[in-house]
């Protein structure tokens, strides 16, 4: 039988959090056909091995999907995606894991009642040290509220399958140098189908420090957010008609220098801000940069 929802499930080292990420898929309680599909990019730990056990024990419902060499995480995403036959698709990655056990049904039929194409629910960001609810305040269902603030987390996302694959279609994301393959869909989806939230925790998200989300190197920090904001100046562009521009780039800026006042030398700082005032000439009357580089001056000179 085929399945309805299938949870695309992508992996890479992650021997110590896979077993419970699909575990959780595992205990879901449905009155519909789940599959799991692993795209596994040759991990170096045993990460396959583990996969390749719950294959075996589940053969009906888990499915992995790999080659003989590493793919990289865009291409993994995609042919994992790609290998998924229900009607829905729900992402989940292999250090996530569902925490409520009917997330997939309520999900089913939200979207459902609601005629949506996609829909999402509040997440716990957990790491070593503490954890936090996500997002804080409003559920976003708008493209330009999305625009602002992404509130759907990937671990918590379930989406029609033939609207992923129109996204990608229509947008092509393999043509540009994004570092995440979940903000641009989630946009897509704001910008030109119906999607609902459901307010309640039912994933979490991991925060780990090797991550290319969370690292710890400033550098890969800033890169990562960079690409962020251009993703969302893009759809700005796209779909929005520009109107966002200059509070978007204004906010990639700040981010930026934000990093830079703890990081990073005074010439790096001016680079940055020089930069963005020849793109932008406004915002040379910014005074947030001016405040950050005060900042970042006393920062040093206290150290």
């Amino acid at each position: 039988m085929m399945p309805l929802v299938s949870v695309c499930m992508t992996t890479y080292n992650h021997e110590a959090y896979i077993s419970q990420a699909i575990e959780s898929v595992l205990a879901q309680h449905t009155d519909f056909g789940v599959e799991i599909v692993i795209g596994e990019d040759c991990s170096t730990d045993s990460t396959l091995e583990i996969c390749r056990q719950y294959e075996q024990q589940y053969p009906d419902v888990v499915r992995v999907v790999t080659s003989p060499q590493n793919v990289g995480m865009h291409a993994n995403y995609r042919r994992t995606i790609e290998a998924c036959r229900g009607e829905y698709i729900a992402m989940l990655d292999g250090d996530d894991y569902f925490s409520d056990s009917n997330k997939l049904q309520m999900q089913v039929g939200a979207i459902k009642e609601a005629g949506a194409a996609m829909c999402y629910t509040r997440s716990e960001r957990k790491s070593q040290t503490r954890s936090t609810i996500y997002p804080q305040g409003k559920l976003h269902e708008s493209f330009a509220d999305m625009l602002v603030l992404n509130t759907a987390e990937n671990c918590t996302t379930l989406a029609r399958r033939d609207m992923i694959l129109r996204y990608y279609d229509e947008v092509k994301p393999h043509l540009y140098n994004w570092q995440t393959d979940d903000l641009p869909m989630w946009l897509w989806f704001a910008a030109t189908q119906k999607i609902c939230a459901i307010d309640c925790v039912t994933a979490v998200h991991r925060v780990l420090d090797t991550s290319v989300s969370h690292s710890t190197d400033w550098r890969k920090r800033i890169s990562f957010c960079d690409s962020l904001a251009d993703i969302m100046v893009w759809f700005d562009a796209h779909y929005g008609e520009s109107k966002m521009n200059r509070f978007l780039l204004r906010r990639k800026l700040h981010t930026a220098l934000w990093v830079l006042s703890y990081h990073g030398t005074v010439g790096q700082y001016l680079h940055r801000w020089w930069r963005a005032v020849c793109q932008k000439p406004c915002f040379v009357v910014d005074l947030v940069p001016y405040v950050l580089f005060a900042k970042k001056v006393f920062y040093r000179m206290w150290r």
